[in-house]
């Protein structure tokens, strides 16, 4: 770790889980770069950049941008994802709108590009972290298929670089989240606090996956987390993590399924 204080990009952060993230290591010291199509403000703490993922070349710019202005880079959160309302629709993927689709561009494409303009600063420090947000519907049926493949790809593409940045001091990790208590989330109970606090009991903060995320780049084990997929709630709870109010939030383990766990075998 530097001296100065570490350096973070947080994909898709104008929003949900990435805006949380970004407050939540803004709050632990981080110096935090927070992307977003829409930003229209920074994250608490961190700088807001108005960047399009579907953009490479933007997406080159802005680390170009944060290796002038920082002198490098940390931590890498790939977590923006193109989500169209009617994801969680009961309809047969062909009754959807095709554009759900996107979040193989936005969501599984922009996290290997942003990682590929990020790995040679990551690798130049010596020790720094992509951390993926995922979820159980890599595993199990969640929200249709093109949903299910990106966050199997997410997934993967932890297992894969890890094996890439082998000996680098580079890890990859991918957190699955649990139910998030998002601002859209937090509206629809607006009338009926006594139903969020219900809520609540089972579900996480966005802000919950940054504390972690900050937690594993600090642990001295780190290496042995790479190419992993874990369960952010599971996780939390070897460090001694809660979320807000003290709670802890649950994995739904037995009710959704178990991460994957990458294979030793490496054919080149």
């Amino acid at each position: 770790m530097t001296e100065a204080a570490p350096v973070a990009v947080v994909t898709g952060a104008s929003r949900g889980a990435g805006r949380g993230i970004a407050a939540a290591l803004a709050a632990r010291g981080w110096r935090v770069y927070g992307t977003g199509r829409t930003i229209a403000e920074a994250p608490p703490g961190g700088v807001a950049v108005a960047l399009d993922h579907r953009d490479d070349t933007a997406v080159g710019a802005l680390f170009e941008r944060v290796d002038a202005e920082a002198g490098g880079l940390d931590l890498l959160v790939n977590n923006a994802a193109a989500i169209a309302d009617e994801l969680v629709s009961p309809k047969p993927f062909w009754e959807k709108p095709l554009a759900l689709a996107d979040v193989l561009d936005v969501g599984l494409r922009s996290a290997y590009v942003a990682a590929w303009h990020a790995a040679p600063l990551l690798v130049r420090r010596g020790r720094g972290l992509i951390a993926f947000t995922s979820s159980p519907g890599s595993v199990c049926y969640m929200h249709g298929p093109a949903y299910g493949a990106q966050k199997a790809g997410i997934d993967k593409l932890a297992a894969d670089m890890a094996v890439d940045f082998a000996g680098t001091g580079v890890c990859t990790v991918s957190i699955w989240m649990g139910i998030l208590l998002t601002e859209k989330l937090r509206g629809a109970f607006a009338a009926d606090p006594a139903a969020l606090a219900k809520f609540a009991e089972h579900a996480e903060t966005p802000e919950f996956t940054g504390h972690l995320i900050d937690a594993i780049y600090r642990d001295p084990g780190l290496a042995e987390l790479s190419g992993h997929t874990v369960i952010g709630a599971e996780l939390a709870q070897q460090y001694g993590l809660t979320d807000q109010d003290g709670r802890r939030p649950p994995s739904h383990r037995e009710m959704l399924g178990e991460p994957r766990e990458p294979s030793t075998v490496v054919v080149r």
